[in-house]
């Protein structure tokens, strides 16, 4: 094979890599600006902001994204991260005292069963079973009130990483265009200065 055929063959190869390679760069940046895009209007839709500094507990304020966040919106997925687990997160363990909305599910239906026996007894106890029930209902569904939009919040967070992979794999895609192209280049140089009959 003649040595010019072969760069030629070899540049055209890389010319048309290049080519690829800019195409799966545009399709990683589109879904990069759209999960970026995306992300941000859904959570200004939902016009959440970070509590202020001086509304911050003395714990809270000695979390570093909290500090940082303090006053801000809600518009991105370290923020939502950071609300979710570190604002959320953390009043969920004080209101349910480390129980989830799972486990409290036990003491819920224990508590409804013993108020439903009070009754059939006429128990005199009854108030305060209804009053512990009623603590238990509530811690309950605040937990999964609580629980649901941290669950929510960290989707966010999750598709927002998403967005970030998406572009450094377009920034991957477009240097090794730039580089396939260079080459590509540099082998029709070297084809134009090689002489006809020259073999490899």
């Amino acid at each position: 094979m003649k040595r010019r055929t072969l760069d030629i063959s070899m540049s055209v190869g890389g010319t048309l890599l290049a080519g690829l390679a800019v195409v799966l760069g545009l399709v990683f940046q589109a879904n990069a600006d759209f999960a970026t895009t995306y992300v941000r209007d859904q959570l200004s839709e939902q016009q959440i902001s970070f509590p202020p500094l001086e509304g911050l507990s003395e714990e809270e304020s000695g979390v570093a994204c909290l500090a940082e966040y303090a006053g801000a919106t809600l518009d991105d997925g370290k923020k939502s991260e950071c609300y979710a687990n570190e604002y959320i997160g953390s009043h969920l363990k004080n209101i349910g005292g480390g129980e989830t909305y799972a486990t409290l599910g036990t003491p819920q239906r224990e508590l409804q069963a013993k108020v439903a026996d009070a009754k059939k007894a006429s128990d005199p106890n009854l108030a305060t079973l209804e009053a512990d029930l009623a603590k238990v209902t509530g811690q309950r569904e605040t937990m999964f009130k609580g629980e649901t939009l941290r669950g929510l919040l960290l989707t966010t967070y999750g598709f927002s990483v998403l967005g970030e992979k998406a572009e450094l794999a377009a920034l991957i895609a477009y240097f090794a265009a730039a580089v396939l192209i260079l080459a590509s280049i540099a082998g029709f140089a070297h084809a134009l200065s090689t002489p006809k009959e020259k073999k490899f």
